[in-house]
């Protein structure tokens, strides 16, 4: 196991990294800029180098700066946490040519999940279920682009190869209106992602979100911890997880998550992964694979009982895993709420300082946050605050934990989305459960 490592992130994953650490030994280096010299695992952690000021272009995305801080605390190895530098492969190339190891999987691994044209021809390669599609990139040939519209069938999706997080995507439903969308979208794509590669895809009209979590190690071995259903989402960006997903039956989970083991196993790849799916009319249809820990992880230790953090460093340290697919029982079910600083109706940031924070507890309720009474919420970064995580032995009596748990929950002296939460737990739909991606913003959109 690494002696010491780099946190290279902030706010609650870097907090969840460092304790994974602790508990297991390994000192710890927290890099920040200068606006986060009082985040919680700053202060916790054996050592901090300040590598910048607010701006994330300056700090946490400057490569260089955040290898020289390895360097000089003599660490081994880097964990990038999630979101930042966590899937640039440019970033574990140049870890690993630095001599230190990056906790997560290859830098060609990452550049081909990476490119979203490549990793579906992987996965098709490797048996994974897919949205027909385009099947590659493509050009300006406005009859060409028409034909293979007409052969998905419309509606149809326009991609960037290179987007994330929602952005460059563009639901086209008429003949008419396709070339016009592809070549918006490759302009966009040029401006957000330096990459105008887009690709074609069937517009799904009612699927659920469901991903797979995987962890695989560099010795070909590779296991499945179940599913997530993130299908409450507002704007592409996910608001409410849960696992196991309502209504998926064992034999399905044990039959997408061979394919996704198989698939681990083809790619060699190595650290903890998540295979996203729309799932659709008793179908999996996959769409991108993160290459990273992912916030809802919580959800998925909870059921399994399984530390991902500490996993993944296990993983990277040359371990092999020493859990088989056998030892995976879910246990019960587990909801996780993410609380943003933001108006919890208009969705506008509110950053400013927390006066009072008051975390809720009791049995099955888990909070993973790195604010404090005191804590300024800065605007440079993403309005995630924390994460409130509750367990019980049935859905059910999870969402009516999570209900006590959000009004426990105080926040003063700035806006939260914690009323949005609350409406979302005591919405009849969500508990029937099996609710789309789309449920979310038609009934915002009907609140109005």
């Amino acid at each position: 196991m690494f002696s010491k490592i780099v946190i290279a992130n902030r706010g609650e994953i870097a907090l969840r990294i460092l304790r994974a650490c602790q508990t297991m030994g390994v000192k710890t280096v927290a890099v920040h800029s200068t606006v986060d010299r009082a985040q919680k695992h700053v202060g916790m952690a054996d050592e901090s180098v300040c590598i910048g000021p607010p701006s994330s272009a300056e700090s946490y995305l400057d490569i260089p700066k955040i290898i020289a801080a390895a360097e000089v605390t003599d660490a081994e190895a880097i964990h990038p946490g999630y979101g930042f530098l966590a899937e640039n492969a440019e970033f574990a190339e140049s870890i690993e040519e630095s001599g230190f190891k990056f906790i997560g999987p290859r830098a060609e691994t990452i550049r081909l999940m990476g490119d979203k044209v490549a990793a579906i021809e992987a996965m098709k390669a490797a048996g994974v279920p897919c949205v027909p599609g385009s099947d590659g990139p493509l050009n300006e040939d406005g009859e060409r682009n028409l034909s293979i519209a007409k052969k998905i069938g419309y509606p149809v999706i326009v991609k960037a190869a290179a987007g994330g997080g929602g952005r460059g995507m563009r639901v086209v439903h008429t003949e008419a209106a396709l070339n016009n969308a592809i070549m918006t979208t490759k302009t966009e794509a040029k401006a957000a992602f330096g990459d105008d590669t887009v690709y074609m895809e069937k517009y799904l009209e009612n699927p659920r979100h469901i991903e797979i979590q995987v962890l695989s190690d560099m010795h070909g071995n590779a296991i499945h911890l179940g599913e997530r259903d993130c299908s409450m989402q507002r704007r592409h960006q996910k608001v409410v997880e849960e696992a196991p997903a309502p209504g998926l039956t064992e034999e399905e989970r044990q039959q997408i998550g061979s394919v996704c083991v198989e698939a681990c196993k083809r790619i060699k790849y190595e650290g903890a992964g998540t295979f996203e799916f729309l799932y659709d009319g008793g179908r999996f249809y996959f769409i991108e694979m993160n290459t990273r820990i992912q916030v809802e992880h919580p959800v998925t230790e909870l059921i399994t009982g399984v530390d991902l953090i500490k996993q993944q460093l296990l993983i990277a340290a040359g371990e092999p895993l020493k859990i088989q697919q056998s030892d995976i029982k879910l246990n019960g079910h587990a909801i996780e709420c993410r609380v943003n600083a933001e108006d919890p109706n208009t969705f506008m940031p509110s950053p400013g300082t927390i006066e009072i924070f008051h975390a809720p507890g009791g049995p099955g309720v888990r909070v993973d946050s790195h604010v404090y009474d005191g804590y300024k919420v800065p605007p440079n970064y993403d309005s995630m605050i924390g994460k409130i995580i509750t367990h019980a032995e049935d859905r059910h009596t999870a969402i009516r934990r999570m209900r006590l748990a959000l009004a426990e929950t105080v926040v003063n002296g700035i806006k939260t989305n914690i009323p949005l939460q609350q409406r979302i737990m005591n919405d009849q739909g969500f508990v029937a459960g099996g609710k789309n991606i789309h449920y979310l913003e038609k009934r915002l959109n009907e609140q109005k």
